[in-house]
């Protein structure tokens, strides 16, 4: 008779030879229902570990609690292969050709597909999972291929053998994994993507043009597949692509549990007439509390944009609010941030100081801080600055798109020849109420007049290079180092205007934009303003929950968290800090 097995002998040696675990991805994988039970093929779970993650799997649960604490644990999802969706999903009648749906499934995966978009989670659909990221993100799935294929997609063979092949796009992420134009593969199915939908790009199709890959064209990190990958050795660079994103996105969210992220510049007041609700993911707007905690934001610069008149319109004209003028509008808009933040208090508070931003994410709650863009707020009386202040305003943008009473706009018309004799008085009030001096809008002689007269830094609060895009809003080279050399700051924005003259701009023209500004000024006088609700975002950086991309670029790209820590905000609450403490 053999000796017993000796499991405590087992463990000590599995100990021994581990002593420290590296920590590897989580993986959730959709589980299969069928015949009352949660089921999956177990090349999935084997490709996960062979590839070095930690494969978890999800039953199909359409209970909104149990998928976002799921989503909380894990770093990837795997939409895995299965039974026909529904195509009332889709908006269409059954067709006679369908086959048996599996109903079970498809409200579950469907919520758990835009929620894991929602977060930026690394996503691999796979057979079913590419039919899935399609009906859930905006495209269309055929019912039925056959009446229309030539090749044949429904096989008899086993799932370890190739059964046709398919043609990758060279600039795809595909491509990259397998080095090849073309792959053979093991697609067994009926129904098929038969539109991506805005959010997808098609990557690789059947010689009969049935689509059989894409990927996200927002520069997340989401492939879908027709063919079963878990069953070919062949398939492994896939899975071995989805645990690199995997630990990237963990690397990103950990970074973001240490570091303070604050967007020094959003215009979501503007979307105040339009009866906003900031506590809900609401489509109108481009912040609130939910796409601030998919994308791990801390904290946004929220301000009272007050519009330029031109000759001849009233201010009243020009908002969509009846108020006696500009700065009753500006104490509107003050009073409607404090009523939101009222309502959500558990979740969210008003900042006014570097020391509440870093109180707050200690306590798990968003900021808000309080700026205004356009000094006509003022409405030509020295003393409501001092008004702001009590109301715990941090920076003032001094002009908009026209000059105004203090100064020269970058879109103006040479009216004071740069900062007028009010405007340096505003400017030396702002100094000694300890309100920080913004100088985005402004034209180049306001700013080298602003810089002069200002006896602490000065910050552009949105605003990006002109070397790489030639618009009168950005900032020289020259501007940029004067700034730096007066210890301010310049905070990229997302303007796509600002930053590509032609074409979509993207985040990788927005890291553009940052690199530069690192080269020009150095890493201490450099963050980010998004613009976001004010016109600004961009392919990969559309709103606040995609701020976490942001992170994971900058990670790519080998900078310290230490270095990320000042991007983030680090060095604009540094020119913060030096303007509040010399208040007088």
């Amino acid at each position: 008779m053999t000796d017993r097995f000796d499991l405590q002998a087992h463990l000590r040696n599995v100990y021994a030879k581990y002593p420290a675990a590296q920590r590897q991805p989580i993986i959730g994988i959709t589980g299969n229902y069928e015949d009352l039970t949660c089921k999956l093929g177990q090349g999935y779970y084997k490709s996960v570990v062979a590839a070095g993650g930690v494969p978890i799997v999800i039953p199909p649960v359409a209970d909104t609690n149990t998928l976002v604490n799921t989503l909380d644990h894990i770093d990837a999802l795997i939409l895995s292969g299965g039974g026909d969706f529904n195509p009332l999903y889709g908006g269409e009648e059954p067709s006679n050709r369908l086959h048996d749906i599996n109903s079970e499934r498809d409200l579950p995966e469907l919520m758990l597909t835009q929620m894991a978009y929602n977060r930026q989670m690394p996503i691999l659909g796979i057979c079913r999972g590419i039919q899935t990221l399609a009906m859930a993100l905006g495209g269309r799935v055929w019912q039925d291929i056959n009446e229309k294929t030539v090749t044949k997609h429904s096989q008899e063979a086993a799932r370890s053998e190739v059964t046709h092949s398919v043609n990758i796009e060279e600039d795809s992420l595909l491509h990259q994994m397998y080095q090849e134009d073309k792959i053979y593969v093991n697609s067994f199915h009926h129904q098929a993507v038969r539109e991506t939908g805005p959010k997808f790009r098609v990557t690789a199709k059947s010689p009969d043009n049935i689509i059989e890959a894409m990927e996200s064209n927002e520069f997340k990190p989401i492939v879908g597949v027709q063919w079963h990958p878990e069953c070919l050795e062949e398939g492994m660079p896939l899975f071995h692509w989805l645990i690199k994103e995997a630990l990237a996105y963990h690397h990103a969210h950990d970074v973001h549990n240490r570091v303070l992220t604050l967007d020094t510049h959003c215009d979501t007041p503007m979307f105040f007439p339009q009866g906003i609700h900031f506590d809900q993911r609401d489509p109108k707007i481009l912040v609130d509390l939910h796409k601030m905690n998919e994308g791990r934001q801390d904290a946004t610069i929220m301000v009272a944009y007050l519009p330029q008149p031109k000759m001849g319109e009233t201010f009243s004209s020009l908002v969509d609010f009846d108020v006696a003028g500009p700065t009753e509008y500006a104490d509107l808009i003050f009073d409607k941030i404090e009523e939101i933040v009222n309502q959500n208090k558990a979740y969210l508070s008003i900042a006014r100081t570097p020391g509440d931003l870093y109180e707050d994410k200690r306590n798990r709650r968003k900021s808000i801080m309080l700026g205004i863009e356009n000094g006509l707020a003022l409405n030509g009386q020295l003393q409501t600055l001092q008004h702001f202040a009590q109301r715990g305003i941090v920076y003032m943008t001094l002009c908009h798109n026209g000059d105004n009473d203090l100064c020269d706009s970058a879109r103006g018309c040479n009216t004071h020849g740069g900062v007028s004799r009010f405007g340096e008085q505003v400017i030396r009030e702002m100094n000694r109420l300890g309100i920080m001096v913004d100088l985005s809008h402004s034209s180049e002689k306001s700013f080298y007049d602003a810089l002069d007269i200002s006896s602490t830094p000065i910050v552009c609060s949105h605003s990006s290079c002109k070397a790489l895009c030639d618009h009168p809003r950005n900032l020289t080279d020259d501007q940029m180092r004067a700034l730096a050399s007066k210890g301010g700051v310049t905070q990229i924005t997302l303007y796509p205007g600002f930053l590509k003259k032609e074409g979509e701009a993207t985040i990788m023209d927005a890291i553009d934009h940052l690199e530069h500004a690192i080269k020009i000024m150095g890493i201490d006088h450099v963050g980010l303003g998004t613009d976001f609700d004010g016109d600004g975002g961009i392919i990969g950086l559309a709103d606040s929950s995609e701020l976490i991309n942001f992170t994971r670029q900058l990670l790519a790209r080998r900078y310290s968290e230490r270095d990320i820590q000042k991007i983030w905000g680090g060095n604009f609450l540094r020119v913060m800090s030096i303007v509040q403490k010399q208040q007088i």
